[in-house]
């Protein structure tokens, strides 16, 4: 075992550790999605990179992928177990993000004069 896989911290990252993943995996917290209405609710993702990254995290046993019989084949991506621990523990690293986010905005504001003093 390599000294970057002792660290817990960064067995996380690795798994999400992409422009994408934590908000793949938030959506995929709201309930099941096809590829389409899930690459819909994302943005400005590319096809290619969503599928991609769906790839890795069902690899990661994050996702899982469910298809249907019949034509045209229904494909479900969904949260494990894990997954759905994983994305519980992202809503306090969420949360901190807003507030730095807000304080952010808040002192760019005042430096620029943008708010009355």
């Amino acid at each position: 075992m390599n000294d970057r896989q002792k660290c817990g911290v960064n067995v996380v990252f690795d798994l999400i550790g992409s422009k994408w993943k934590p908000t793949i995996l938030w959506r995929l917290g709201e309930g099941d999605r096809r590829f389409a209405e899930l690459r819909r609710s994302i943005g400005p993702i590319s096809e290619k990179v969503l599928a991609e990254q769906l790839r890795e995290l069902v690899s990661d046993g994050l996702v899982v992928r469910t298809a249907g019989n019949g034509f045209p084949l229904r494909v479900d991506y969904g949260l494990t177990a894990d997954g759905a621990e994983l994305n519980a523990l992202l809503d306090p690293i969420a949360e901190w993000g807003d507030r730095i986010e807000a304080k952010t905005s808040a002192a760019q504001a005042t430096d620029t004069g943008l708010v009355d003093q």
